[in-house]
């Protein structure tokens, strides 16, 4: 039956047609894929002719197919959730992965988009203080020296790498920083082949980084997502262990859900 409610009951703001004809595309499940006229009738508390009429019309929208004697959804439904999913931002996508990811690692974790020659965070969940900038939504960093940033240059063709790293301002932030063009390409191309990045100890000291690309519906490279520790938690080999089979999962998850938007 139809629960109402009792505010939109009192404020006649209920339609109660409209909630009807939902029900009707609810009885249909995993267990229940087909139904008959009587079926449908009885698990959405609906007369046979009520429901009758709500099927034929949801039939000829497209959305219910009848072999004249038992009903059926048709992959049309599937629009109504891919209504939700396009209005969806990739932040909003990508944030309760981020959770679990860090939940998972015991570390924060950040999504970044290229803007320019910067990266910039768009979604991000912190578990403790790593750098001496603090880092929340809208922070840039110069793409050349982040993980993130060599992962997002990864999946652009050379010409546009080069067109970002003359017109980055390249210099050392720590005596491990990459801060030549030849370099620099050289190790975007090993990102390339091996499907991460990681920067140790580039940025900012005691910092390390690990950072896989996000593809879009037509497979472009649209983001990116990252691991950050300390250099005292775990050696570099032992992280990388660790942390990029947990990142490629991720990865995959929320490229899962971008390709329904």
């Amino acid at each position: 039956m139809i629960d109402e409610g009792p505010d939109a009951a009192a404020s006649g703001t209920f339609v109660q047609s409209f909630a009807r004809g939902l029900s009707v595309i609810r009885t249909f499940d995993a267990t229940h894929p087909e139904l008959s006229l009587s079926d449908v009738a009885r698990r959405s508390g609906l007369t046979r002719a009520a429901a009758r009429r709500f099927l034929l019309t949801l039939e000829t929208l497209g959305y219910v197919r009848s072999d004249g004697r038992t009903f059926a959804l048709t992959p049309r439904v599937l629009e109504l959730g891919f209504s939700y999913l396009s209005a969806l931002s990739l932040p909003e996508i990508a944030q309760p992965h981020l959770e679990r990811l860090s939940r998972e690692v015991d570390e924060s974790v950040s999504a970044g988009v290229l803007d320019g020659t910067d990266i910039v965070y768009i979604a991000r969940v912190p578990t403790r203080r790593i750098m001496s900038v603090r880092i929340t939504i809208g922070t840039r960093f110069p793409a050349y020296a982040t993980s993130m940033g060599r992962a997002l240059l990864a999946g652009m063709p050379d010409a546009a790498v080069a067109t970002v790293l003359d017109a980055s301002e390249l210099r050392a932030y720590t005596d491990h920083t990459l801060a030549d063009r030849a370099s620099i390409r050289d190790e975007i191309e090993r990102v390339r082949w091996q499907g991460w990045a990681f920067v140790d100890g580039e940025l900012e000291r005691g910092l390390r980084s690990i950072a896989v690309p996000l593809h879009g519906r037509d497979g472009a490279v649209v983001a990116a997502i990252n691991v950050s520790s300390s250099t005292t938690r775990d050696t570099a080999e032992r992280q990388i262990e660790r942390y990029v089979p947990a990142l490629l999962r991720t990865g995959a998850a929320i490229e899962a859900e971008l390709r329904l938007v």
